[in-house]
């Protein structure tokens, strides 16, 4: 029998990306991502995360809430810095949103959720 041998990197994980770890070839790029939590019942929530810095939050969260037609905040987290959240499952509309407005481009952004 021949004996081969073979050698996998890194395992698919999807949320390895928080931790950014160095051998699964990353690149250090900065991600957006675009996640949904739910809450009770029906009811969902979403939340960006990883924006620039430089970019206004305030001004970003008043222009989702208006397009989407629904509620949304802004939440400080120690690890995570901060964080936008809107009311229902607003992954593709805020993907769609943030592309079209130019804040970041395609390939920056990941949206996890079921």
């Amino acid at each position: 029998m021949v004996d081969i041998q073979v050698q996998i990197p890194c395992a698919f994980d999807p949320f390895i990306d928080i931790k950014q770890d160095p051998d699964c070839g990353v690149g250090g790029k900065q991600y957006v991502h675009i996640r949904i939590q739910q809450r009770n019942g029906k009811k969902s929530l979403t939340t960006i995360q990883g924006l620039k810095k430089g970019v206004s939050y305030e001004k970003i969260l008043k222009d989702l809430k208006k397009e989407f037609c629904c509620n949304g905040t802004i939440v400080q987290d120690k690890e995570l810095g901060k964080v936008i959240q809107l009311q229902g499952d607003q992954r593709k509309n805020a993907f769609a949103f943030l592309t079209r407005v130019g804040v970041v481009s395609r390939d920056q952004i990941k949206i996890h959720g079921f």
